[in-house]
């Protein structure tokens, strides 16, 4: 009954969205006015970053049982939303993405398809590791037609879309996609890793692919970090996002970060905090050339702050991990090339026999042409040799592959930051003392 009067009230007050162009020097304005419900944040911040605008600012506020977000947006180039068409759409997608009452037997992101079937693999990253699974792909006739792959702390993790190569429709018959299966697990599995590899198949289906890289590598527990000792563990502590936690008594915990700026950051923020089950009240984000600040007041979904120190440092621990899975480090590589059986395989295996090590790699097709982009770097995670990438380039050719740029680095080393209390959202309880201020932990 009560899931029923839900529904009722979101209907009668259907999410209202207002683009504006005036109210802001250098960014589209987007103000969100919603009924509050678990998950409405999330689905907001996924159209934009769907739609690859980035968000330079935003301010949150969803106390009681509505929802008020605005957000700074711009696009590739940095400029504005002008075209009325590309605004139009923006408002209909969130308006229904708002508006949308999912079952609560529902699975996340899934969708019926017919176009292809979505193959998801988690196990322990090691070099080569996806040159095997598209070699296996290839001899099994499965066409890629775009894939995903996160590497994190020893952990990998992708989601893969294949076709049949004979019908160029998703792959449905049960026999198939168990060998499928059951090869790609023993890959994975290699010598080492028996119980953790996992290979999962939808048949059909389609899913948010980035949305299930963080739930598949927070499921593998990529948070849990292995220290290393020396030099390049002090390199690696200082290039961490800085994440501290602070408890107000009986009401919230706050989160302040500082990282990078990434054009995604927030939904992989957003992303990881819901599905940790917290909700965020009131949050924060304001960037700048190269970095953003945010903070957010947040709850359990029963109510409650955060209210251990266990359960403080696996915060940190998951937000770190979300912010620097996509925070790629080596040098990114651009290929462009007409699309063929087997042509994943052929690539990954140039890059193996060149000792290249794939940190992450998104892979698409459109129109026969195949645009694959991969980051990488040596088998010990330094800077490639340019002479290997010539003669990479050389290999497969100059024309179809392309050097872009390197992200050697995480994030520059943040400066030093007060702990003690929040630096953005000063006066939002200014009727409080800063009595009821705990400090729970923080990382530098």
């Amino acid at each position: 009954m009560d899931d029923e009067y839900a529904k009722l009230i979101r209907r009668v007050n259907q999410p209202r969205v207002v683009i504006d162009n005036n109210a802001c020097e250098d960014a589209t304005v987007i103000q969100v006015d919603s009924v509050n419900k678990h998950g409405i944040l999330l689905e907001v911040v996924q159209v934009l970053t769907d739609m690859n605008l980035t968000i330079r600012k935003a301010y949150i506020a969803s106390d009681g049982g509505w929802f008020m977000d605005v957000f700074n947006v711009v696009d590739n180039d940095g400029n504005k939303i002008r075209d009325k068409e590309i605004i139009d759409y923006i408002q209909r997608r969130i308006e229904t993405s708002a508006g949308f009452v999912p079952s609560r037997r529902g699975s996340v992101g899934v969708m019926p398809s017919e176009e292809h079937t979505s193959i998801e693999l988690a196990g322990t990253d090691r070099p080569g590791l996806l040159s095997e699974v598209c070699a296996v792909l290839a001899d099994l006739r499965c066409n890629v037609v775009n894939a995903e792959i996160w590497t994190h702390n020893t952990r990998a993790a992708a989601v893969v879309h294949v076709t049949d190569d004979s019908t160029g429709c998703a792959i449905t018959d049960p026999k198939r996609l168990l060998m499928i299966k059951d090869l790609l697990c023993n890959v994975l599995k290699g010598n080492d890793d028996l119980k953790t590899a996992k290979t999962m198949l939808s048949a059909p289906g389609v899913m948010h692919r980035e949305r299930r890289l963080h739930q598949i590598m927070f499921a593998d527990r990529d948070y849990e970090r292995v220290e290393k000792t020396g030099v390049r563990a002090v390199e690696e502590r200082s290039s961490r996002p800085q994440v501290n936690l602070l408890n107000i008594e009986k009401d919230y915990t706050v989160i302040t970060m500082r990282a990078k700026d990434w054009p995604k950051l927030l939904f992989d923020i957003i992303c990881t905090l819901t599905d940790m089950q917290y909700v965020v009240f009131h949050g924060m984000v304001n960037t700048t050339r190269m970095d953003a600040n945010q903070e957010f007041y947040i709850r359990h979904v029963d109510g409650l702050p955060i209210s251990s120190e266990a359960e403080c440092v696996r915060v940190i621990q998951c937000l770190e991990a979300a912010i620097e899975r996509r925070a790629s480090e080596g040098l990114e590589l651009e290929l462009c090339t007409e699309d063929r059986l087997g042509l994943l395989s052929d690539i990954t295996r140039i890059f193996q026999e060149n000792s290249l090590c794939i940190k992450r790699a998104l892979i698409s097709t459109k129109g026969g042409k195949a645009k694959d982009t991969f980051y990488v770097t040596d088998m010990t995670g330094n800077p490639v040799d340019p002479k290997i990438i010539d003669s990479i380039c050389r290999q497969i050719g100059r024309s179809a592959l392309q050097v872009k740029h390197n992200r050697s680095s995480l994030a520059p080393k943040p400066p030093h930051q007060e702990t003690t209390m929040s630096y953005l959202f000063g006066n939002l309880f200014k009727a409080r003392t800063f009595q009821n201020f705990k400090l729970i932990r923080s990382y530098s």
